[in-house]
């Protein structure tokens, strides 16, 4: 799932490639994407794209109609959705509930010569990719329910003890992982996080002391800020590889520990999976790789 550092990227690939053209025409290949009726969709067309920016893990992309409307085009990529640049666009229009595509934008230039565009992807047959079309992103649900940005100034360590105090017994990489609570974090880099913190992922939040909630925070800050700046200048085409070579213990079970050399190792719920050092973050006891249980016995 595209989390915030990667949003980050797509947004300021956006702010470079695309500022000043203009919508030729949009085309939706998944009915159940388009969250929103007003305005439609269809008026994008001929508004002038201004700014991309990022809301959590909502990737908004600003345009100005020919009556100078301000209009956003939200998009939340959901487990397995993609933004795809194009440097061309077919003519053929996409032919509904067939294959990943989800919602097509293609560009033009002020001469209105073609300029590429972007597709929306998303693979698999669970369906989660949203897009909305509207004049305020702060009135959509997903995103007026988040909660503070981590990487933002006022997101301080008194403010996350706030957070993990108000969790109570909530385990720590769940509370990580809650939109509501912290916005952009989810499975991958909370798994990151809590490794470089050197905390247990069943840790219950309100069991941190003041010195491992500092520790957190900066780990939080450390983890995100790296991989924003990994992926700086990378074209949306190459992000999803060098998340995967930027992590730390996410998505490597089995490898060594690239702290101490343990053996990573994993813990599989029904729809995810989490990994983790031993070593590093559970005084060396692996974690029972089942909901019922804390520890192997």
């Amino acid at each position: 799932m595209p989390e915030l550092p990667e949003v980050e990227s797509l947004a300021a690939y956006l702010r470079a490639t695309a500022t000043g053209l203009r919508v030729a025409r949009v085309e939706l290949a998944a009915i159940s994407a388009l969250k929103t009726f007003d305005p439609p969709v269809t008026d994008l067309v001929g508004a002038r794209i201004v700014d991309a920016s990022r809301r959590g893990k909502f990737l908004d992309v600003a345009l100005v109609d020919e009556d100078g409307e301000v209009l956003h085009l939200v998009t939340h990529l959901a487990r397995a959705g993609w933004l795809h640049w194009r440097r061309e666009m077919s003519d053929a229009p996409p032919r509904p509930g067939k294959g990943p595509l989800a919602f097509r934008v293609v560009l033009v230039d002020d001469d209105g010569v073609p300029a590429g565009g972007f597709d929306l992807t998303e693979a698999g047959t669970k369906k989660g990719l949203a897009v909305y079309v509207t004049r305020d992103p702060s009135t959509l649900e997903g995103i007026a329910r988040l909660g503070p940005e981590p990487l933002d100034d006022a997101f301080t360590v008194d403010v996350l003890a706030g957070i993990l105090r108000e969790a109570g017994g909530k385990q720590i990489k769940g509370v990580l992982r809650e939109q509501g609570t912290i916005a952009g974090i989810g499975n991958a880099y909370s798994d990151d996080i809590l490794h470089a913190a050197r905390l247990s992922p069943y840790k219950s939040a309100n069991k941190l002391d003041a010195g491992e909630i500092a520790t957190l925070h900066q780990a939080i800050h450390d983890v995100l800020t790296d991989a924003v700046t990994r992926s700086q200048g990378l074209g949306a085409a190459d992000l999803k590889a060098e998340k995967k070579l930027g992590m730390r213990v996410h998505g490597r079970t089995g490898q060594p520990c690239p702290v101490c050399g343990d053996t990573v190792r994993e813990v599989s719920f029904a729809d995810s999976s989490l990994q983790y050092c031993p070593t590093c973050q559970t005084d060396g006891k692996p974690l029972a790789d089942r909901r019922t249980s804390k520890f192997l016995k």
